[in-house]
């Protein structure tokens, strides 16, 4: 017990799901690295993929990046031909960003990359622990919102 009453697991479980963030993202970097990207390229391509155009807010709040960090990500990507800006029609004082047809192409790689990892964690943790986990990540997410 510590001074206040709790339980010391109990305040352990924001350690905890650190580790398991950092693992998971640990061996999606590792895949997205062998296939020339990065979690932060990956979520941003993985959103964009919709090809509905979506403005620096909306990426930011998807890929979790505060904004100057998500400027870079997508200079990187427009860099590299993968991103293009264009100004939203309905409201000329917004950029909107979409992937380009080799941004398309790259997504398809990435997500192949992303699939086959993850069907390895699927393995090691086993997929009725990760739909138990999805639920009640989801139910906390909802409650802490």
């Amino acid at each position: 017990m510590t001074t206040t009453g709790m339980a010391q697991d109990e305040l352990d479980l924001p350690r905890m799901l650190a580790r398991v963030e950092r693992g998971i993202a640990a061996r999606l970097a590792a895949a997205l690295k062998t296939a020339g990207s990065t979690v932060e390229e990956w979520r941003v391509i993985s959103l964009l993929a919709d090809g509905a155009g979506h403005t620096m807010t909306e990426i930011a709040e998807f890929a979790l990046l505060p904004a100057p960090t998500l400027t870079k990500v997508i200079d990187r990507l427009v860099s590299a031909g993968l991103v293009f800006r264009r100004v939203d029609e309905a409201d000329r004082r917004r950029v909107l960003a979409f992937l380009s047809e080799h941004g398309r192409e790259t997504a398809d790689r990435l997500t192949a990359a992303i699939e086959t990892e993850w069907r390895g964690v699927q393995d090691a943790v086993g997929q009725e622990e990760l739909a138990l986990l999805r639920v009640l990540l989801t139910r906390m997410s909802a409650r802490l919102a």
